[in-house]
């Protein structure tokens, strides 16, 4: 972890910077402030997460050097989601405190979510399930190959 920072009990991201880059953590790439990681709940398929590595609740409380790195990663991930998957647009947001709806509301982390016109298909408006037409391995393969390409 990056600032020698003792990791935080039972964070989720904190847990996972111990773990090596690859397929079983989906981890696609780190930075020297925030990593870039497959979220294992997606939304649609390709749904990352750029990740501080300090673990602190709000952008504000992070250094500037860690909010620039998050936003480079999170703008080249758009690049290697345009170039895999070609959506039509993205979703490019984070969830701050657990009344906005943060799932990991302790450590602050961007969402980056392909989008295509009309993916809110039946499954998900009648029955409230998601379809990803892709195992996590397949996905974290194609994107980890064409993030070192880019």
């Amino acid at each position: 972890m990056s600032f020698l920072q003792k990791p935080q009990s039972g964070c989720v991201f904190c847990e996972l910077q111990s773990q090596p880059d690859g397929p079983q953590s989906l981890i696609v790439v780190r930075g020297q402030h925030a990593f870039v990681v497959l979220n294992r709940y997606p939304y649609t398929g390709g749904h990352l997460l750029v990740v501080a590595c300090q673990h602190l609740p709000t952008l504000e409380e992070l250094g500037a050097e860690t909010r620039q790195e998050m936003i480079e990663l999170a703008t080249h991930a758009m690049r290697v989601l345009r170039q895999v998957y070609k959506p039509d647009g993205f979703n490019l947001g984070a969830n701050i405190g657990e009344a906005a709806g943060a799932g990991v509301a302790g450590h602050v982390h961007l969402h980056v979510v392909p989008r295509w016109t009309g993916d809110a298909n039946f499954m998900l408006t009648t029955a409230e399930i998601k379809v990803i037409p892709e195992a996590l391995e397949e996905t974290y393969q194609r994107i980890h190959l064409a993030w070192n390409r880019l």
